[in-house]
């Protein structure tokens, strides 16, 4: 993702991850991690870099290190100050490997980078995931021993998924309350490219999509990825609001709606049963499409239904989940359940992209989703263990810090007391962890002030990631973002 041409400095200190690792005199390594971004195509000639005093406050520095820093950019012919322009990229992408560039996307480009990159020392907190469940590997060497030969006499091209895991995800969706049969499901290589190819499907450049804010970045990325608008809709403790909602479908085009009703991310809010008939009530009113994104999928007895579970068939209601947080994020398995008609079109743009998912991932998926009920449980019992651990580490360390026990996930929501979490998010990472601070999950403001800390890491890795998160707190809120030095006035 090229900087916005606005020169957001948010947006510049995400894409420059973490450079302060970097050895070397801080200015020093700003303007190199600067000149890193030139060369990858992230920074593009003409791009206008942020205001000295802006770019300091979000990388918690001093202005007079962002100064020397652009001082050496220009010594290096990199930058160029105009009059009335500000500090301009004049240099274009060189040098070996130039045409790799960094990983497209939005407010989570800095996201994807680092998951690329690995960089060592840092604790990152941006992924919230869990280790693989032990079952995993039983059934994998299960179907190795008893099915491998069928499936290898098997051509392997199934473009809308395999037959078996077909079934098997419709009958899930039955058991739950969503009527379903096989020619409504298309498997997908994850949630992330289901979520993909509607956005193919349905939107066009400058098409408008309503969101829940706040709302993971990863996601709508998606949607800006093709050119489309971004309308914020608040939530409260039973989800996205009905009125809110009401009130932007009339007075809105909208061309789509996403949600996340089952454990939200980053919230963890699980959206109630009156909250998901009365959006579908709205979708089927105004036969808005609406994709819902279901990552934590459990017994489908005793979960509640989808929202397309209370649809009257008037709009296009979709239901994308998968398997990377229940089972094991390496299981790249997801899928589509929706109208038949949707979904031959769906499969016809997946088609483009590949001609099917893994088999193998797909014959394990199908053995893994009727023990689904079984894993959840275990998995919530570790997360409980989990959850408390984290919980009074806080207590203890930071007690001036808020949050609430989410319905479900694997996160806490947790609001600073009167700080911008983007710039202790700068300070957090010179301690070494990483943290998603609320701005990248809400544009308007309103969530400036939290961050989504995951608790699903063994004790001693979330032990050591809170001491440090406790320093760079302690850090500050004693010194806040650094002042600007005392020039003298002529």
């Amino acid at each position: 993702m090229k900087v916005d041409r606005n020169s957001a400095a948010a947006d510049l200190a995400t894409v420059l991850g973490d450079w302060v690792s970097a050895p070397g005199p801080r200015y020093r390594t700003l303007a190199e991690a600067l000149s890193d971004a030139v060369r990858a195509g992230v920074l593009v000639r003409g791009d206008r870099l942020p205001a000295e005093r802006r770019l300091a406050t979000m990388l918690a520095l001093s202005r007079s290190t962002i100064v020397a820093a652009y001082q050496e950019l220009r010594t290096r012919g990199i930058v160029a100050s105009r009059g009335g322009s500000g500090t301009i990229v004049i240099a274009a992408p060189s040098g070996p490997g130039h045409g790799e560039r960094r990983l497209a996307g939005g407010d989570a480009i800095g996201l994807r980078q680092r998951l690329a990159d690995r960089p060592k020392d840092i604790i990152t907190l941006a992924l919230a995931v869990d280790d693989g469940m032990p079952e995993l590997a039983a059934e994998l060497l299960d179907l190795a021993n008893n099915e491998l030969p069928a499936l290898l006499a098997d051509a392997g091209y199934h473009p809308r998924g395999l037959p078996i895991l077909r079934e098997t995800i419709a009958d899930y969706y039955t058991r739950g309350g969503l009527p379903s049969v096989a020619e409504q499901i298309l498997v997908t290589n994850g949630a992330t490219q289901a979520i993909g190819l509607a956005a193919q499907l349905y939107l066009r450049r400058d098409a408008t999509v309503g969101v829940e804010t706040p709302s993971w970045p990863g996601c709508v990325d998606i949607f800006r990825a093709v050119g489309a608008r971004l309308l914020g809709v608040p939530m409260d403790e039973e989800g996205i609001r009905a009125d809110a909602l009401h009130t932007l479908v009339n007075q809105s085009r909208l061309d789509l709606l996403f949600v996340m009703p089952t454990f939200h991310n980053p919230t963890g809010t699980l959206m109630s049963l009156s909250r998901r008939r009365r959006v579908a009530e709205l979708c089927d009113l105004h036969k808005l499409p609406l994709v819902e994104d279901i990552a934590y999928i459990g017994e489908p007895e005793n979960t509640l239904p989808p929202i397309a579970a209370f649809g009257s068939g008037a709009a296009e209601l979709l239901t994308i989940s998968g398997l990377a947080k229940t089972v094991w994020g390496g299981l790249r398995i997801g899928w589509i359940r929706g109208p038949a008609q949707i979904i031959d079109r769906l499969a016809r743009l997946k088609a483009l992209a590949d001609l099917g998912s893994a088999v193998l991932d797909q014959a394990l998926a199908a053995r893994l989703i009727p023990r689904v009920g079984e894993l959840t449980a275990r998995r919530a019992e570790i997360h409980r263990h989990q959850l408390t651990h984290a919980t009074e580490l806080l207590a203890a360390s930071l007690p001036s810090w808020r949050w609430q026990i989410p319905d479900g996930g694997p996160a806490l929501w947790i609001e600073l007391p009167g700080a911008d979490a983007h710039v202790y998010a700068a300070v957090a990472l010179r301690h070494g962890v990483e943290i998603v601070p609320g701005a990248t999950t809400d544009p308007t403001g309103r969530h400036d002030s939290y961050l989504r800390l995951p608790y699903t890491f063994p004790e001693e890795t979330l032990t050591e990631a809170i001491r440090r998160l406790t320093h760079a707190w302690e850090e500050f809120t004693r010194h806040g973002p650094p002042a600007d030095p005392v020039w003298p006035t002529i």
